[in-house]
């Protein structure tokens, strides 16, 4: 069966910049970071993801970046959006706006306040229900484990596979094994992303379609060659790139979050800025660490001194 939509390449979770002064959504520095990564043949976006602050950003917000996304993002790449909320109801009402607004499909979080009451069964009732209401295909967001969240069960994933309208999973776990184990249980159509650029290449040999991976919006060159030198029988030079990657993801993704990324993104000469509170700002100390991560990996290359 032909996937409704292909997920294959590498795509960004984009970071979303707010202006200094009001602290609103700078909708100026966003088009020009998504200008510069469109310079390489990265597959898509993902609006509103853990990466963009998504729980920090009301429903007006979310609606600009899509809609300020669609005049820059080529037609034939894919607008993702980050719709997952506490109850059903929302998270229909945020999977509607999103496809209203020009997103491509929705990548659902789990509910996970109240943890507890999250058995399988009710999260398949919730993940049917989104899948039926939703007007564009719907991806599962295994989140990171080291956030608020549940970890989903390997067969609940495997019955939401076959589920109409729900195309594949963004797994952010960063094990191998865990996305080995989700390609040998779950549909042959459902599409397994990982949102670890650590593992990229290590998934897109094991059978996963390609990945969402903030490393991307700082090597966005490497990490979009990595599935584009895979795809064209480059194994090699894909396992060279990622080993190149792989340590700017483990120290700045992984180590430091959204503000390790935001302070890398300045020193690239890109924009970004300030995290929305209360996250805060990565101390000096951390952005002299950030250059030298960045410099041994010779990303700085080219970017202001």
């Amino acid at each position: 069966m032909t996937p409704t939509l292909d997920l294959s390449g590498t795509f960004l979770p984009v970071t979303t910049p707010f202006d200094p002064v009001t602290g609103d959504v700078d909708v100026v520095a966003f088009r020009a970071n998504l200008r510069h990564w469109f310079e390489h043949p990265i597959a898509g976006i993902l609006i509103a993801g853990s990466t963009g602050e998504s729980v920090f950003l009301d429903e007006a917000e979310r609606v600009a970046l899509i809609e300020a996304a669609r005049d820059i993002v080529p037609k034939e790449k894919l607008i993702i959006m980050g719709t997952g909320s506490e109850s059903t109801r929302h998270t229909i009402h945020l999977c509607l706006q999103a496809a209203a607004a020009g997103a491509d499909a929705v990548l659902v979080s789990p509910p996970a306040y109240f943890k507890g009451a999250m058995s399988s069964e009710v999260l398949s009732r919730h993940y049917k229900a989104v899948a039926a209401a939703s007007p564009v295909p719907v991806l599962i967001y295994q989140v990171p484990l080291r956030l608020s969240t549940l970890e989903f069960p390997t067969n609940l994933l495997a019955e939401l596979s076959r589920v109409p309208n729900i195309v594949g999973i963004k797994d952010s776990r960063g094990k191998l094994e865990l996305v080995a184990e989700l390609l040998e249980h779950c549909a042959d159509d459902f599409q397994v992303i990982v949102g670890s650029g650590a593992i990229l290449y290590g998934s897109l040999e094991i059978g996963a379609v390609g990945g969402i991976v903030a490393v991307g919006l700082l090597a966005p060159a490497a990490a979009a060659e990595i599935s584009v030198a895979f795809k064209d029988g480059r194994r090699a030079e894909a396992g060279s790139l990622q080993e190149r990657i792989a340590p700017v993801h483990n120290a700045i993704v992984g180590g430091m979050g959204v503000p390790g990324v935001k302070a890398a993104l300045d020193l690239l000469g890109m924009k970004g800025g300030a995290p929305r509170p209360p996250l805060a700002p990565a101390p000096d100390s951390r952005v002299e660490e950030i250059r030298g991560i960045l410099g041994t990996a010779h990303l700085l290359e080219g970017a202001p001194a």
